[in-house]
C-alpha cells in the first residue's frame, strides 16, 4: 500500500464516531479533535452533524454521514440501517485512504466491524476507543422485548466487540478500571489510556464555596434506562423523609422523560423537582456550582464528563462503582460510591454524603486530582506519547 508522508512524525488521522449528531456527540468529539490536533497533520472526521469550532482550521476535514433516527422504530429495521452507516462510513475511509495513517473508531463505533476490516485491508494502523461493554447497553435496551431478544442482543454485540477488539491495532481506554470492567484483560499488551475528555479549568472551576451554597440534589446526562435516572426518582420521596428541606434538579432529555415525570406525579415529590432541559455545555458551570451533590446512579459508564465537570466545579459526586469511575472517585475521599443503584441505596447514601463531616476537603481533592490528570495541556502530552508509541 502506498504509504502517507508525515513530518516531524506526526501522523494523519481519520476520526470515526457514530453519526448521531447529537450535542453530546459533538461536544465530546470537539473535546478529543481539540488535544489531537497539536499531534497531527491532517485530521478527517467522519460523522454526522458536526459543528466544531475551529472550522477555519485547514487540516481538518469534516465528512458528514445523514443519519435519521426514528423512535420506537423496528429492531430489523434498526440493524438494516446500521449495516447501511457502516457501509457509507467504509466507502469514505477508502476514498482518504492514501492521506491517512491512522483510523480512531471513537464513540459509538465499537460494533462497525465493516469499517474496521476496511481500515485493515488498506493497512491501516486503527485505534478503538472502549469506554464500557456495549453488550450491557444491549441487554438494559431490548430487555423488555419478547422472545429473550435482549439476551441474543447481547450476545451478538458481544461477538462484535470481541472481533473488533482483536483486529485492532490499539485499545484506547479512559482508566485502567475499564480493563477489568469490560473484560480486556487478554487485550493488555495493546491497550493505552488515552482519549477521556480534557476539562477546561478556566471556564469549569469553582465560583460558590460549599458551605454557601443550599442543598440542591441534581442529576445531569442522557434521560435513559442505563444511567438509572428512574431509580433516582423513586428515591426522592425515601430521601424527603430523612431530610425535607432538600431541592431536586434534574437535566437533560431521553426516552425515559415521561416516565420520570409520571413517577414523580405517583410518588408526591413532583414539586420538589426541577426540569431544566438539555442543558448546553456552555451553561453547565453555572448549574454545576449550584448543586451540592451530583448524582449518577448508572448500570453502565465510561469516565462519564460529567464527573470530571462537577469535580472541577466543587459539586460532590455520588456514583456507581461503574467503567472508569471507581479510578476518580474514591469513596469519601474525592466522592461517594453506590453499593448499587436501587432507590434505598440512593437514599441511603444521599443522606450520607450530605452528613459527611469533611466534605469541603472532598471538593479540594476532587478539584485537585482534575487539575493534574485531566488538563488540555496533560491530555495532549498522553496523546502525543499514545501516537508516538503505536507508529514506531
Amino acid at each position: 500500500m502506498k504509504k502517507t508522508k508525515t513530518s516531524k512524525n506526526k501522523p494523519n488521522i481519520c476520526v470515526v464516531t457514530h453519526p448521531t449528531g447529537t450535542p453530546v456527540v459533538q461536544t465530546i468529539l470537539g473535546n478529543f479533535i481539540d488535544y489531537l490536533l497539536p499531534s497531527s497533520i491532517k485530521l478527517f472526521a467522519i460523522t454526522g452533524k458536526f459543528f466544531y469550532n475551529n472550522t477555519n482550521n485547514t487540516h481538518i476535514k469534516i465528512i458528514e454521514i445523514k443519519y435519521n433516527r426514528k423512535i420506537n422504530e423496528l429492531i430489523l429495521s434498526k440493524i438494516f440501517k446500521e449495516i447501511l452507516i457502516q457501509l457509507r462510513i467504509s466507502l469514505n475511509i477508502s476514498k482518504i485512504s492514501n492521506d491517512i495513517d491512522i483510523v480512531y473508531f471513537y464513540i459509538g463505533t465499537r460494533l462497525d466491524l465493516l469499517p474496521m476490516l476496511a481500515a485493515k485491508l488498506l493497512g491501516k494502523k486503527t485505534v478503538l476507543f472502549v469506554t464500557g461493554p456495549a453488550s450491557k447497553g444491549a441487554e438494559l435496551q431490548y430487555d423488555k422485548m419478547l422472545f429473550g431478544i435482549g439476551r441474543i442482543m447481547r450476545h451478538i454485540f458481544r461477538i462484535l466487540e470481541l472481533i473488533n477488539f482483536s483486529l485492532a491495532d490499539r485499545i484506547d481506554i479512559e482508566t485502567k478500571n475499564i480493563i477489568s470492567f469490560t473484560g480486556l484483560n487478554r487485550y493488555r499488551h495493546k491497550i493505552s489510556i488515552n482519549g477521556a475528555m480534557y476539562i477546561d479549568l478556566d471556564n469549569f472551576k469553582i465560583k460558590e464555596d460549599l458551605k454557601n451554597k443550599k442543598n440542591l440534589i441534581g442529576y445531569i446526562s442522557r434521560l435513559s434506562i442505563e444511567k438509572g435516572v428512574l431509580n433516582f426518582a423513586k428515591a426522592i420521596p425515601l430521601i424527603l423523609k430523612e431530610k425535607s428541606d432538600l431541592e431536586f434538579l434534574i437535566g437533560g432529555d431521553g426516552p425515559l422523560f415521561d416516565e420520570i415525570n409520571e413517577e414523580l406525579k405517583n410518588n408526591g415529590s413532583y414539586d420538589k423537582v426541577k426540569f431544566t432541559g438539555w442543558i448546553p455545555h456552555n451553561e453547565l458551570p453555572n448549574y454545576l456550582n449550584e448543586l451540592k451533590l451530583i448524582l449518577l446512579p448508572s448500570y453502565s459508564e465510561g469516565l462519564p464528563a460529567i464527573v470530571q465537570e462537577g469535580m472541577a466545579c466543587g459539586a460532590v459526586v455520588l456514583a456507581t462503582p461503574v467503567g472508569s469511575i471507581p479510578d476518580v472517585i474514591k469513596d469519601g475521599e474525592t466522592g461517594f460510591i453506590l453499593e448499587d443503584n436501587s432507590p434505598e441505596c440512593i437514599a441511603k447514601n444521599v443522606i450520607r454524603a450530605l452528613e459527611h463531616p469533611n466534605l469541603e476537603e472532598i471538593v479540594k481533592n476532587a478539584r485537585n486530582l482534575i487539575e493534574e490528570e485531566y488538563s488540555y495541556e496533560v491530555m495532549v502530552r498522553k496523546c502525543r506519547d499514545s501516537l508516538d508509541e503505536l507508529m514506531r
